[in-house]
C-alpha cells in the first residue's frame, strides 16, 4: 500500500432501537458529513482501491454515504475493526494493503485516533500537528498517510468535516 486513509464514522445517534452500541445508526448530520468527506477526499485524488469497514451500523452507513465518491473502490466488512485498538487496525490495514495502492479504514475511536497519532509520531510530523490530532479526531474526520516501501508513514492530510449549520 502506498497510502492509508483512516476515516472515522460519521455522527451517530446516541442510542439504537435495540439498545446495543453496535446497532447505533448515523444521525442526519453524520450522513451529510460522511458524504461530504467522501467528496472532499475524491476531489483531492485520495480515493481508495479498497475500504475495510467495521460491521457496526454507523460505520457501514458512513461507507454507504461516502462510496458514491469512490466508484472504483471495493469494500469489505472486517469484524475485527469494531472498537479495535490501534494495533489491530494497523494489522488489518497492513494485511489488506498488500493487494492495493490506497486503503481506507472506516472505523471507530479511540482506536483510529490513537493510530493516527502513532503514525504521525512515527513519521516525524511537527509537534503541533501531533498535538492537534491528540486533541481531536471528531466523527467524520479522516487522516491520510503516505506509506513508503519500508512501511514507514508520512503525513499526507488531516481533514475534519465542516460544521456549518
Amino acid at each position: 500500500m502506498d497510502r492509508l486513509i483512516l476515516f472515522r464514522h460519521g455522527k451517530a445517534e446516541h442510542e439504537s432501537a435495540s439498545g446495543e452500541d453496535f446497532d447505533r445508526r448515523l444521525a442526519p448530520r453524520g450522513v451529510r458529513d460522511s458524504a461530504e468527506m467522501g467528496e472532499t477526499l475524491a476531489r483531492l485524488g485520495l480515493a481508495p482501491d479498497l475500504a475495510l469497514v467495521s460491521p457496526a451500523a454507523r460505520a457501514r452507513e458512513t461507507w454507504a454515504a461516502a462510496e458514491a465518491a469512490f466508484p472504483k473502490a471495493a469494500a469489505r466488512l472486517e469484524p475485527e475493526l469494531y472498537n479495535a485498538d490501534p494495533g489491530a487496525i494497523r494489522q488489518a490495514a497492513e494485511a489488506a494493503g498488500q493487494a492495493c495502492k490506497t486503503l481506507m479504514v472506516v472505523g471507530h475511536n479511540p482506536g483510529l485516533q490513537e493510530l493516527a497519532v502513532r503514525l504521525l509520531m512515527e513519521g516525524s510530523a511537527p509537534p503541533a500537528l501531533v498535538a492537534r490530532a491528540q486533541r481531536q479526531f471528531p466523527t467524520g474526520a479522516a487522516a491520510v498517510f503516505l506509506i513508503d516501501a519500508n512501511g514507514r508513514p508520512s503525513f499526507d492530510g488531516l481533514f475534519f468535516p465542516e460544521r456549518g449549520g
